[in-house]
């Protein structure tokens, strides 16, 4: 697996790469892409850091592994092509983000122009075997992203974190919460939605938190 991103992000983890897990790690992704399918296609495994550069990055919403069907996944947490129906997941998050601010969703489910404004779409592992959901997890992804994660915290200033479930809210531990903000909600997904994940408005909370540290705000929509 050739690691093609960014040059920030490259600078920042050239020492993460450089150590044995992830070159075991390396080693059992590209047998898995040789022996079986696998999403998201290569090109994309990295697709996040590479439309969100390290210095551009200035919301962080963590997602736990790819979608796991066909044409779904794109390497970014919770997107979708253009041309591939919602999934139930974004569908939700598109409801708060009307309620929240009284935007009407788009038809498409691809969010890179939220990625291109800065908003980093990490998932916590950045692979997975058609239909097969978590499938690539205890690989050393988490290992990885968890570092990613640090490295944010500790070398960026006034971020806004967006934890949503409690595989996400397990990583609050890596970020400094006085230097950043961190929002936590209940996952969007159908079966955990309805426990609270509506009314919490992580949108404006997010814009009102970068207005207030001199950033612009994200265009939603």
């Amino acid at each position: 697996m050739e690691v093609k991103i960014e040059p920030g992000w490259g600078r920042e983890l050239r020492e993460e790469f450089e150590k044995p897990y992830f070159k075991t790690l390396t080693d059992r992704v590209k047998e898995a892409y040789a022996t079986s399918i696998v999403y998201p296609r290569g090109a994309l495994i990295f697709n996040a850091f590479n439309l969100t550069p390290f210095e551009a990055v200035k919301v962080v919403i963590l997602g736990q592994d790819p979608y796991h069907n066909e044409r779904q996944a794109m390497g970014l947490s919770f997107s979708v092509p253009q041309d591939v129906e919602l999934p139930p997941s974004l569908q939700n998050i598109y409801t708060e983000l009307e309620s929240d601010m009284g935007l009407t969703p788009p038809e498409s489910g691809d969010l890179t122009d939220w990625a291109r404004q800065g908003v980093f779409l990490l998932n916590t592992t950045l692979t997975v075997r058609a239909h097969s959901p978590k499938s690539h997890f205890g690989w050393g992804w988490e290992t990885f992203t968890d570092e990613v994660i640090r490295l944010l915290s500790q070398k960026r200033r006034n971020l806004v974190f967006i934890l949503w479930g409690s595989e996400a809210q397990r990583k609050a531990g890596l970020i400094n919460a006085r230097e950043h903000l961190i929002l936590r909600g209940v996952h969007p997904s159908p079966l955990s939605a309805y426990r609270g994940f509506f009314g919490k408005k992580y949108f404006s909370e997010t814009n009102a938190y970068l207005i207030a540290h001199g950033k612009t705000p994200i265009r939603w929509i």
